[in-house]
């Protein structure tokens, strides 16, 4: 027996209160006022906490979303007390003060997810107050789309770094200083581990941690094929550290036909690059440790690379949708386009028998004439355009 939360003056009003908490008991709307009293903060925790299937970048991404984006507004909160006009406060406040569009649609979602357990499992709400119109979508910006030559060219320009220093100018600011042989002039190390990077993300429709947890025995140059089994993530903390688990997937394990045009690029690195064994990663640091996805960019000069080929503010992402949208210019089916790319579908459980055979083989295929076709016409094409397309 519990003490409802009123007193009353007659019976017949006690009575009456009795036959509405029943009724709402019997539709299942009625909502414990004890655990209402719970803060959202807290709530929110154990919400994360409670769902151990999360990815490990997923986890990372709801709290710090929790304590960056919702906690310091509404975290004191108690979960019964949340309602719509404070939500809609709340998102106000949160692009008021220079939080992205995308950023609060995040933020939005997860606290969607937090209330629908709230109402649904928890009987804390009568119904999700989350209804702002509009709050939890985002808007992807288009993504450009290089073209065969951009990407060959990138291939060559990435991994280039100037050797020199720093000069401070005394009207201000500060000038870089090469020397060579001597004089002062432009000279730069090129590590050449990055190349066959950019050209198998691109055209195998490799994802970052995807490209990076390949092994030696992964590769097939003889049948022309990549083997995706396991992906690295790099954890959104301080310490940022790389763990090796399974694709984004299901259908993320799955073999990839290569591109007859990048074989040569791919025999040389792993004659020059990667160990014998068969564990040996593919594509790794100085050293043989993981690559970070967090300095890559400065181990790579990427930001110069992409700059130079007319592509400034492309994303290493990037490479895969351009990969996606060569394989897609043969009007294969979805299905077919899905197995090649690691997207979850109905068939999940029939892509990693996929193998490179059948319609991947055409896609392969196609990418291929994708690829002469263009080099093919080289010298009527500066290659300086970037194409742009909706990102897939």
């Amino acid at each position: 027996m519990r003490t409802g939360p009123d007193t009353y003056e007659r019976k017949s009003d006690a009575e009456r209160a009795l036959t509405l908490i029943e009724a709402e008991m019997m539709a299942g709307e009625w909502t414990d006022p004890e655990r209402g009293k719970v803060k959202l903060g807290d709530y929110a925790a154990t919400w994360i906490s409670e769902r151990p299937g999360l990815r490990v970048r997923t986890g990372d991404l709801y709290t710090w979303l929790l304590a960056k984006h919702i906690a310091p507004y509404l975290g004191g909160v108690p979960v019964g007390q949340v309602s719509t006009p404070m939500i809609r406060k709340w998102r106000a406040a949160l692009l008021s003060n220079g939080v992205s569009v995308s950023m609060a649609a995040k933020a939005y979602r997860l606290l969607r997810a937090i209330l629908t357990t709230a109402v649904e499992e928890d009987k804390i709400l009568p119904r999700n107050p989350c209804r702002v119109r509009g709050a939890g979508e985002e808007h992807a910006a288009e993504r450009p789309v290089l073209t065969v030559a951009q990407v060959f060219e990138l291939a060559e320009r990435v991994g280039r770094r100037p050797i020199g220093n720093i000069r401070k100018l005394p009207a201000g600011g500060y000038r870089l200083r090469f020397r060579r042989a001597g004089e002062m002039r432009a000279d730069c190390n090129h590590d050449r581990r990055f190349r066959a990077l950019v050209l198998l993300a691109t055209f195998a429709s490799l994802r970052w941690g995807e490209a990076t947890a390949l092994s030696r025995c992964d590769v097939d140059l003889q049948a022309g094929t990549v083997r995706v089994r396991a992906a690295f993530t790099q954890r959104r903390s301080y310490s940022s550290a790389i763990i090796l688990g399974p694709p984004k997937s299901r259908a993320g394990r799955r073999v990839v036909g290569i591109s007859k045009s990048i074989i040569p690029a791919l025999e040389q690195h792993m004659s020059e690059f990667v160990r014998p064994e068969p564990g040996a990663l593919v594509f790794c640091g100085v050293r043989g440790v993981p690559l970070s996805r967090s300095n890559f960019n400065k181990m790579s000069a990427w930001p110069s690379a992409v700059r130079s080929i007319g592509a400034e503010g492309l994303h290493f992402h990037d490479l895969r949708h351009t990969g996606n949208t060569f394989a897609a210019s043969g009007g294969a089916g979805i299905k077919d386009l899905m197995a090649r790319m690691g997207h979850d579908s109905e068939r999940a459980t029939l892509i990693y028998q996929h193998e490179a055979r059948g319609a991947d083989k055409i896609l392969t295929d196609t990418i291929d004439a994708h690829v002469q076709a263009e080099q093919g016409g080289r010298d009527d094409d500066d290659g300086a355009g970037v194409k742009v397309a909706p990102a897939g």
